[in-house]
């Protein structure tokens, strides 16, 4: 009598083998007959080199998602060779258009079992990683290192290259409310319309951070560093990296100059954007982690192409 049970007996009576005489059950036939968005694999480590916009190649420690569109017909894919495609392409060249066109190109043709299969549709490729960036203090003559969450995707959808780039964008938003409450208090205080209090009272401000995508014709006319410079010229609010005294005098000076809900932030955001003629698309969201309330202040905003970015 056999040991093996009706379920073993599935897994082990596979009729394909590979070229090392391995099961090979990606070449089983689909029973579903279903196509799938998206089929590959995340948070693959790997250096990779990225051209700053002075012209300097940046090893930055990076995590990669790569995806194909995946048709009906196969049980699977050599995930595999997703990324040993990707460290061949990165030993090549740095991160650039013409490293997204090679790489997407061959997720749509080298991941095909056959010569003769058609082409996947459509190919995926996310970058993550974080890039530094020199920051001046406020008032002090001295500098440290902002590090801000990129993303490089480009997206290849039968033949047509798409490239996006996303930056985190931290910064300090004072409530316009609360520093109007504030300043008004203090007036009624000295006025002695009122005893509360010492006379002081500080408006509530938080951490925030503008989440911007922006879709590129080509990602080495327009880099990281361009990008956050229409930031900081929106919102130029942003955390500081070195503080001295007189910088954190003078940061509390441009908060108060620069009050702002969610509401105000954006709308900065959509005139810095639209301003920049080597940006197609875009799309920006903004949260204020809120020091008064125990819930947050969000907003979204976008270009509002049809058919453009969500």
């Amino acid at each position: 009598m056999s040991s093996i049970t009706p379920s073993e007996d599935r897994i082990l009576a596979c009729d394909i083998k590979d070229e090392t005489g391995l099961n090979d059950f990606h070449q089983l036939p689909d029973l579903f007959g279903i196509d799938i968005d998206k089929v590959g694999i995340n948070r693959f480590r790997i250096p990779m080199n990225y051209k700053s916009e002075d012209g300097s190649l940046i090893n930055h420690d990076t995590e990669a998602s790569m995806y194909i569109h995946f048709p009906k017909g196969k049980a699977g894919i050599n995930m595999s060779r997703l990324y040993q495609f990707l460290q061949e392409e990165a030993a090549k060249m740095h991160v650039s258009t013409k490293f997204f066109e090679s790489i997407l190109n061959r997720y749509r043709s080298d991941m095909r079992d056959e010569d003769t299969d058609p082409l996947f549709k459509k190919s995926y490729l996310k970058l993550r990683f974080k890039y530094a960036l020199k920051q001046k203090s406020l008032k002090s003559d001295r500098w440290g290192w902002q590090y801000y969450n990129c993303i490089l995707e480009g997206q290849n959808d039968e033949g047509e290259l798409k490239l996006f780039l996303t930056v985190c964008y931290e910064y300090s938003s004072t409530c316009p409310c609360s520093l109007s409450m504030s300043k008004q208090y203090e007036y009624e205080h000295s006025s002695n319309k009122t005893e509360e209090g010492n006379g002081m009272a500080v408006p509530h401000s938080q951490r925030s951070e503008a989440r911007v995508t922006v879709q590129l014709k080509d990602i080495e006319q327009f880099f990281i560093a361009d990008l956050v410079q229409l930031l900081r010229k929106a919102i130029p609010t942003e955390t500081q990296s070195f503080v001295k005294r007189v910088d954190e005098q003078a940061f509390a000076l441009l908060n108060a100059q620069n009050p702002m809900f969610v509401e105000h932030a954006t709308r900065r955001l959509s005139e810095a954007l639209n301003s920049e003629d080597k940006i197609i698309d875009w799309v920006a969201s903004v949260e204020h982690w809120e020091s008064l309330h125990s819930h947050n202040a969000v907003a979204v905003i976008r270009k509002n192409h049809t058919g453009g970015l969500k």
